[in-house]
């Protein structure tokens, strides 16, 4: 059997002389190489396993410049590295421009049917930029926070790049939570509604029989998961990674953030070397470009900068309270505003979240809430009641923030202001998604006043003082 190329290794091939991309759409050059975990490591022959074992003791420390001796392995990559990639993209190269519409991507007619039934008209910035490149076959990272609509962009090139006629799993979804997991699955199947396509969530808290039966059948194109079920079903050799030809990570410093790190590598060593990846994140800290440079081969770093952004139709404001005992009588006299429309209050704690909604179904408001504390049928339950509309206004703590997406919310209140200030665009990017109108109302007591100013800044945005007509705007 010849030596599985390693796509992880061939990452230290240079990027291709013939294909300038734009400044600022290519991640920094590595300079030393790494001896991350290497990909298709798990399924080689004993003899492959050894050799990379090898060579990866010998490649730490390495920069660029190769020594001598390396001179030959070098060139093989590199000369790989063009095979593989040089007819796929030669036709992205000529225009870098972005793509104004969906019917300017040269996607299959049945996507295009779905994505225009979906309710999407025109693709927003992200999606002008990052969907054509990851159909080309190129690994990216999109850096972009929520409510810019990644999940499009992932899964319209997915569906693209699928073979309807072949039942093997081709695309797999990591996400940090189980309803971001289920979001994208669902998304997908919606898109991919004229097509010949199936799409499974594996996630953890629902039955993991249910998951063997499913991919044991086959049929199962796109699984989207939590990377803790889904190892689980590599190891149970439930889930064959042999065909895939995607793997996306969604939200990835949140599910590092979350301890994930471990399940991810574990994953990444069971892909094939022909395998794209594709990494979504709302921030790069180190530990992101780390794995960036691991797992990623000459990857293209699209960022959607901060005015593409949702704050922008969302009017903010401020209501200052003095003390935090008067944010529930101020949330009261909210309460008939809130139920215009839909709305989420964030707290930043769970057992916040529990005591909230106690104290206002005490005092006869009708609320539901959600926490990472609570089973998977509880929050299915609540969630499937918010998104029905029969249930007006949730409570939740940030784990809501990432990216659930419910159409009619159009108000979100911090009863507590996040703790950090990248958590403000999650919470608040909600309720403008795509260019919807929303508003935002932040409770800030006198020891708060610094960080409303901190987020103003780190936006450039203004955040006002709530004016008494604040339903009017609705």
């Amino acid at each position: 059997m010849p030596k599985q190329n390693v796509r992880g290794d061939s990452r230290r091939a240079r990027r291709q002389e013939d294909a300038p991309y734009e400044s600022g759409e290519i991640i920094e050059e590595d300079v030393v190489m790494d001896d991350g975990p290497k990909r298709g490591s798990n399924q080689m022959a004993d003899g492959d396993a050894k050799l990379q074992a090898a060579e990866g003791g010998d490649r730490k420390r390495r920069h660029r410049h190769h020594r001598k001796d390396d001179g030959d392995r070098h060139h093989r990559q590199k000369k790989h590295h063009h095979h593989h990639h040089h007819g796929r993209h030669q036709n992205y190269y000529d225009k870098m421009e972005p793509c104004a519409t969906f019917d300017a991507m040269n996607l299959k007619k049945d996507l295009l049917k779905g994505i225009y039934a979906y309710g999407f008209e025109k693709p927003s910035a992200i999606q002008q930029r990052a969907i054509r490149p990851i159909v080309q076959g190129r690994d990216v990272i999109a850096q972009s926070q929520s409510g810019t609509g990644k999940t499009a962009v992932f899964s319209i090139a997915s569906l693209q790049l699928l073979d309807e006629t072949s039942r093997d799993v081709q695309v797999l979804v990591l996400s940090p939570t189980r309803e971001l997991a289920e979001q994208s699955q669902r998304v997908m199947q919606a898109l991919g509604d004229f097509m010949n396509v199936n799409c499974h969530a594996c996630i953890g808290g629902k039955s993991l029989g249910n998951d063997l039966k499913e991919l044991e059948r086959g049929g199962v194109q796109v699984v989207s998961g939590t990377p803790g079920r889904v190892y689980d079903l590599i190891r149970r050799n439930s889930l064959n990674m042999g065909n895939l030809k995607a793997m996306i990570l969604d939200e990835a410093d949140e599910m590092l953030s979350r301890g994930f790190k471990e399940q991810i590598y574990d994953i990444y060593r069971f892909l094939p070397p022909s395998c794209q990846v594709v990494l979504m994140s709302a921030t790069l800290p180190s530990t992101v470009i780390e794995m960036t440079r691991k797992f990623m081969n000459d990857p293209i770093k699209i960022l959607v900068k901060r005015d593409e952004l949702t704050l922008e139709g969302i009017k903010q404001f401020f209501i200052a309270v003095e003390k935090e005992e008067w944010k529930f009588d101020t949330l009261c006299d909210l309460y008939d505003t809130l139920t215009i429309t839909q709305a989420v209050i964030f707290c930043n704690t769970r057992q916040k979240v529990d005591w909230l909604a106690e104290k206002m179904k005490e005092n006869n408001f009708t609320v539901s809430a959600m926490h990472g504390d609570m089973d998977q049928e509880q929050r299915d339950k609540v969630m499937e009641e918010f998104r029905s509309g029969s249930s007006r206004v949730l409570i939740a703590t940030d784990i809501w923030g990432r990216g659930i997406d419910v159409q009619q919310v159009s108000l979100v209140i911090c009863y507590d202001l996040p703790t950090n200030r990248e958590l403000y665009i999650h919470r608040i990017g909600r309720s403008g998604r795509f260019g919807r109108k929303g508003i935002a109302i932040n409770f800030v007591k006198d020891e708060d006043v610094r960080l409303l100013k901190d987020i103003e800044q780190f936006y450039s945005t203004q955040i006002d003082e709530m004016p008494a007509n604040v339903s009017d705007l609705m």
